[in-house]
């Protein structure tokens, strides 16, 4: 039976890879903001399969309160299988543009929480010597496209981080797994003028995500033809990259 901690499970990639999860009898620790949707999930998980499932509710961006809620998941859980990290906001570009706050809003909850999480959970995890960090960071990330370069450059950071917390608890046994997903058809998406036909849905991720995590594989791009299609873009001459309108 997999212990399985999930962080930002109300999100719509995250619902969708705790009910896979759950249908194979996974016993399930769900952390949140927003207690009535966590409850609605937990009671579709349990009917899913799930052997049990907890809940707590957390503001990611509280970080003096991380450590007493990993604390008690664990003490819940008895050790951590696997703990998928997927919160995140996909903020106003724009207004990232025009206000201070806002941009630093966005790199706080996108970058700095996520930080401090995998810090604090790199270290109980060294402990066990065991189990799977997966976090769900995006493609945009890899190269600042003037579209959403404070939301990439919040993804870069950890994309970053997770390469070199990676190789530090490849020496403990413990898997770090780099989650790149494209384009998906989520409520943080609902109403960008995005082209449908790059849209995947939630559970399409999902299922790769968790076909990654027992391949212990480092890095997901997912859809796959995203890994070529930022490879393209990552290549770009910049006098050429920096006249697009990407």
């Amino acid at each position: 039976m997999q212990k399985i901690l999930i962080i930002g499970a109300t999100s719509a990639i995250a619902e969708a890879t705790a009910r896979l999860y759950a249908a194979e009898g996974a016993k399930l620790y769900l952390i949140a903001r927003n207690d009535e949707r966590l409850q609605l999930l937990a009671g579709d998980l349990k009917v899913r399969g799930a052997s049990s499932v907890e809940t707590a509710l957390l503001d990611v961006n509280d970080i003096a309160a991380h450590q007493g809620v990993l604390d008690r998941a664990c003490a819940s859980l008895g050790s951590f299988d696997i703990v998928l990290l997927a919160h995140g906001t996909l903020g106003d570009q724009k207004r990232c543009e025009e206000e201070v706050d806002a941009a630093l809003q966005e790199l706080q909850t996108n970058a700095v929480s996520t930080i401090a999480l995998l810090t604090t959970l790199a270290n109980m995890m060294e402990k066990q010597s065991s189990g799977t960090i997966a976090v769900i960071s995006s493609v945009a990330g890899d190269r600042g496209r003037p579209s959403n370069y404070v939301y990439g450059t919040a993804k870069a950071a950890v994309t970053t981080f997770c390469e070199g917390l990676r190789a530090r608890m490849h020496k403990h046994g413990v898997q770090v797994l780099t989650i790149k997903p494209g384009m998906v058809d989520t409520p943080m998406t609902e109403g960008m003028d995005l082209p449908k036909l790059l849209l995947a849905r939630p559970e399409m991720i999902a299922a790769d995500i968790i076909k990654a995590v027992r391949k212990k594989k480092d890095t997901l791009y997912t859809p796959l033809p995203w890994k070529f299609v930022m490879a393209g873009i990552i290549h770009l001459p910049e006098r050429i990259f920096k006249q697009l309108n990407l």
